[in-house]
């Protein structure tokens, strides 16, 4: 494989694992499959508020609608 590709899949496969990452941790704060697919899918999203949100008692819906 030449290094540019190297590269390029290495960076699919981490970028993979991060919104994978993103999407559990928010799965594991309230938010349904959907919702969190789409949170962890926006890299503008910050994670720590949106799990915050939660946390404080906002309505997963809410939330999303500050979010985004």
């Amino acid at each position: 494989m030449a290094p540019a590709a190297e590269l390029e899949s290495t960076l699919d496969a981490e970028f993979e694992r991060v919104l994978r990452w993103r999407f559990q941790e928010l799965a594991r704060a309230g938010y349904e499959a959907e919702a969190a697919a789409t949170i962890a899918a926006r890299g503008d999203v910050d994670l720590h508020l949106a799990t915050e949100l939660l946390q404080q008692g906002c309505p997963a819906d809410v939330a999303l609608r500050i979010l985004l």
